[in-house]
């Protein structure tokens, strides 16, 4: 019985009439005790329950009691320890400055997410057990909506730990999750309590009351997402206002009746037209239901055999005297299962039926996500339905009804990706177009959604139908799944959980940082144009000092001052002035932050002035030179081992000719010289012996002298070069992400081979194609590079190379990655290192998945003047590029504004393909460089992508 929805404990014949009870929401529908719960266990009973100033009847202690043993009872099927209850010691913290994801609802329900929250973010995600261990209180300035506060929660960290926490003060939640039901129980007070919220909420009694409408899912799904779903026929009463109107949907039939009585002439004309359908297609089957938010949970579904006309009218009539205003009743096609293998004759015996329950998430850029796919499979007499059936995975399910062919698995899984994530792009397509009021609250969204499909045949083609969209169902499969395989976590696949709770900590990042004033110092150039839109997108009231009185992100910023930044001998002065300058204006400062690299010292010695979060001066005065980094770092011995002197070069500073010849005798030739304080690697130079050394060091004295030689680059702070040995390997980039001197996330990359002597970078991909070995090895030497400087709050980039004696540091640029590196991360992980380190500024510890998941593979090629100056100028023009950047077809990247060649250059522009594998994304670059003309004799773009393998 595919099409048959949430079934109930009874089913009967398929060809009978007995009604067959759905079964109820994961927060409790109805009022009344809670159920007589199965637990048989040795957890400890005598824990600390009660809320201080909050007191509840017994009816609701029951229900928290009752939620306690059953939470004991999910961590011990799981092989976890027990709750720890420690509420006889309050948690101290600092309201309103930390993470806090807070779900009410059943343990059962949230448990994969509850305990993933645990793993991304330790003792930030909380879980109520009642309502009555939160409180509402209105908002300052903002009418109608309010804060919600926690005062007693179950706290998740790693490995499974649970503590049953008080809070003193409370805790501000930034992210609301709640278990919701349409009756009076515990359902209700959920919905109160996320209604109007000012922090991020992932469901709503408004929003669910839509998605549990199947008549409107049904004809969003066929219109917007493209869909299939069972062909449905609709008598519906006073419709809502979303469906009156619009076009009509193949399939779908909506008679819209003036009244619940006399209708019996129409009823049996518009039952038999749909009956005698091409709509109904193979089925032999039609179920009659009601459709309405009130009937969640607790109505009954008839089947009859589609012959039985006047069954089936007389059901439908029956069912219009319950009906109230905007709701329907539905007579809908029971999809025939698809017999496998497909083509071929059926097995004897009865048939298999399957039912496939998908979640999908919302992620970075409101992008739908399918998460985790999790079946169930039964005889097709008997109905499938959820919490009585054991979740398969698909590749088992297909493999039971004879199909275990890898490809034709893989063609299954990929339609209902497809269909799953057309489903939750319809949703987020409706949400856009509702009000505040009718989401419950300007925060609300769906933030994922569970989608039931039935596997049929549709022009013999294998089809996924979706039968019902449900909040919390088929997440429970999917934990369920992952429970089976809890002693066994080798095997298990990545957390359903994990994109959700990825996105509640992006909303919560984007909460906190709403509304926090930060001094940002240097505007940048094109590359950065990003920032300002980011800005407003966050909430952010930035106040910018530049040296440009007509730089364009004067007129973005809420206050801009002008003050020469350039002449960075004068920092500490400079410093000083600033400050009185912020103090004059009388700006609220939350934090000041940079992310241009002539400006990384006078920020930290501003933030020292006005006391704000920042790594040391001294630590960025160390960075920023590149000979004191590696001087620094080889006297770097340890413990703890193994020490940063692991990592760091041989090398000599050079200011003078006499230094250059002290140099070759020091430094291991061929060697490689660079500007200690240059960027883009403007000016770097393999160098074979003494001769080319002293050549270089003339040229590089000549032609870059000061700032207006070549802006940007940093001649502000002299032109003073190094030598440092030339080490063979592969080059790679590190983004990471310090709180505290703690790593929270990292980002590794890969480079191409540069066209030599020269270091300018041509092609790059991410996510690392290395090993899991190798790429841990560069993140713990980009750390301890890092902590090594004295480097403990902020986003850094380290460039690095893989020798076979291990990582090798290049330099370490103490602020968030330049180029594409941002974009790039942002897209594949939605991990935002602009926002991280405006959190970091701000004293906050950024909201970040502990372990995240990139979402495919960019690879991606830069365009030089020196070489592309024709295609840039016709076939790869800015204008070509952008548009197929906008089509999707390309990640393009701008760095600079204008298309003016010179000797020492820095990359135009960065181009890069995206591929469900490395080897996809590679191809469809390098066919696209072709045809471009970006690929050529002179610069060969198949040997820069050849590490990429």
């Amino acid at each position: 019985m595919l099409s048959l929805d949430a079934l109930g404990p009874e089913w009967d014949c398929p060809l009978g009439s007995k009604d067959l009870e759905e079964e109820e929401g994961p927060w409790g529908g109805g009022s009344g005790l809670p159920p007589l719960g199965c637990f048989p266990g040795t957890w400890r009973h005598d824990v600390g329950l009660d809320c201080k100033g909050s007191l509840e009847g017994a009816e609701a202690r029951a229900w928290t009691v009752y939620y306690y043993s059953l939470l004991q009872s999910c961590l011990q099927q799981a092989g976890l320890p027990e709750t720890q209850d420690r509420s006889h010691v309050p948690r101290t913290g600092y309201p309103g400055a930390e993470v806090t994801l807070c779900i009410l609802g059943s343990p059962s329900t949230f448990l994969s997410v509850l305990l993933e929250g645990g793993v991304q973010s330790p003792g930030n995600m909380l879980l109520c057990l009642s309502p009555a261990w939160l409180t509402k209180v209105p908002a300052p300035g903002q009418p109608g909506e309010a804060i919600l506060l926690v005062s007693k929660a179950v706290s998740f960290h790693p490995g499974g730990l649970t503590f049953l926490d008080d809070f003193v003060p409370p805790r501000r939640a930034t992210y609301f999750l709640a278990g919701l039901g349409p009756g009076p129980g515990r359902g209700r007070e959920a919905a109160e309590l996320a209604r109007d919220l000012t922090c991020p909420t992932g469901a709503s009694a408004e929003l669910a009351r839509l998605l549990e409408d199947r008549l409107l899912t049904r004809r969003l799904l066929a219109q917007q997402g493209s869909v299939a779903v069972p062909a449905t026929l609709a008598f519906t009463y006073k419709p809502p206002a979303l469906l009156r109107g619009g076009d009509a949907s193949p399939g779908l039939r909506l008679v819209e009746l003036s009244g619940k009585e006399g209708q019996e002439t129409l009823v049996k004309e518009e039952v038999g037209a749909f009956l005698h359908s091409e709509a109904l297609g193979d089925a032999l089957q039609v179920a009659v239901k009601l459709s309405g938010w009130r009937w969640r949970g607790q109505q009954a579904l008839h089947l009859y055999p589609r012959v039985e006309l006047g069954t089936v009218v007389d059901t439908v009539l029956a069912l219009l005297e319950k009906l109230e205003e905007e709701e329907s009743v539905l007579v809908e096609a029971v999809c025939p299962p698809a017999r496998l293998p497909f083509p071929g004759s059926p097995p004897p015996g009865p048939g298999l039926a399957v039912r496939i329950c998908a979640v999908v998430c919302r992620t970075q850029g409101d992008k739908p996500l399918l998460s985790k796919v999790v079946c169930s499979v039964g005889r097709e007499d008997r109905p499938l339905r959820h919490q009585s059936s054991l979740p398969q995975t698909l590749e088992v399910a297909l493999a039971w009804c004879g199909l275990g062919e890898t490809a034709q698995v893989a063609v299954v899984r990929q339609r209902v990706k497809a269909a799953a994530e057309a489903a939750l792009a319809a949703v987020l397509a409706l949400e856009a177009g509702l009000s505040s009021e009718q989401r419950g609250g300007r925060r609300a969204r769906t933030d994922f959604l569970g989608v039931d499909f039935a596997l049929t045949v549709a022009g013999r083609t294998l089809t996924p139908v979706a039968l019902e969209l449900n909040g919390c169902l088929c997440l429970e499969a999917c934990g369920a799944l992952e429970g089976l395989w809890a002693a066994r976590s080798a095997a298990a696949e990545a957390a359903a959980a994990a994109p959700i709770v990825e996105t509640m900590l992006r909303s919560s990042a984007r909460y906190l940082m709403e509304g926090k004033q930060l001094l940002l110092i240097g505007a940048g150039g094109v590359s950065k144009k990003f920032v300002w839109e980011a800005a407003r997108d966050y909430g952010l009231k930035l106040h910018l000092v530049e040296s440009d009185p007509n730089h364009f992100a004067s007129q973005l910023v809420h206050t801009f001052i002008h003050f020469d930044v350039t002449e960075h001998r004068r920092d500490e002065e400079n410093a000083r002035l600033l400050a009185e300058l912020v103090r004059a204006r009388g700006l609220q400062l939350d934090g000041c932050f940079s992310y241009w690299d002539d400006c990384l010292v006078l920020t930290a010695l501003l933030c020292q002035e006005l006391g704000l979060p920042c790594s040391p001066p001294a630590a960025m005065r160390l960075a920023k030179q590149k000979s004191c980094t590696q001087l620094h770092l080889l006297r770097c011995h340890g413990p703890p081992w193994p020490a940063p002197s692991l990592h760091a070069v041989p090398c000599c500073p050079l200011e003078s000719e006499a230094d250059v010849e002290k140099a070759v005798h020091q430094v291991p030739l061929p060697g490689v010289m660079k500007l200690e304080f240059g960027a883009g690697a403007v000016g770097v130079r393999l160098v074979e012996d003494a001769p080319q050394c002293h050549e270089h060091f003339s040229r590089i004295s000549r032609d870059l002298q000061g700032e207006a030689d070549h802006p940007g680059i940093g001649l502000g702070w002299g032109n003073a070069m190094l030598l440092m040995e030339f080490v063979e390997g592969t080059e790679h980039d590190v983004d990471l992400v310090l709180f505290g001197g703690r790593l929270l996330a990292a980002f590794v990359s890969d480079n191409g081979p540069t066209r030599l002597p020269g270091f300018t970078e041509t092609a790059a991909c991410m996510p690392t194609g290395l090993a899991a070995e190798q790429e841990a090895q560069l993140v713990q030497a980009a750390f301890r590079c890092c902590l090594g400087c004295g480097l403990l709050d902020g986003v850094f980039n380290v460039e690095l190379k893989l020798t076979v004696a291990g990582p090798k540091l290049i330099e370490i640029n103490p602020r968030m990655g330049g180029f594409y590196l941002r974009d790039w991360i942002l897209e594949l992980y939605g991990v935002d290192l602009l926002l991280a380190a405006a959190m970091v500024a701000c004293g906050l510890r950024p909201a970040l998945p502990m372990h995240p998941r990139a979402r495919g593979h960019l690879v991606g090629v830069m365009c030089l003047m020196s070489q592309h100056l024709q295609v840039l100028s016709s076939t790869a023009s800015r204008e070509s590029l952008q548009a197929l950047h906008d089509q999707g077809l390309v990640r393009f990247n701008l760095l600079e504004e204008v298309l003016v060649p010179g000797e020492y250059e820095e990359p135009y522009c960065s181009v890069a393909c995206t591929g469900s594998s490395l080897a996809e994304a590679r191809l469809r670059l390098l066919g696209l460089c072709q045809g471009l003309g970006i690929d050529g004799p002179h610069y060969p773009v198949a040997y820069f992508l050849s590490h990429f393998k």
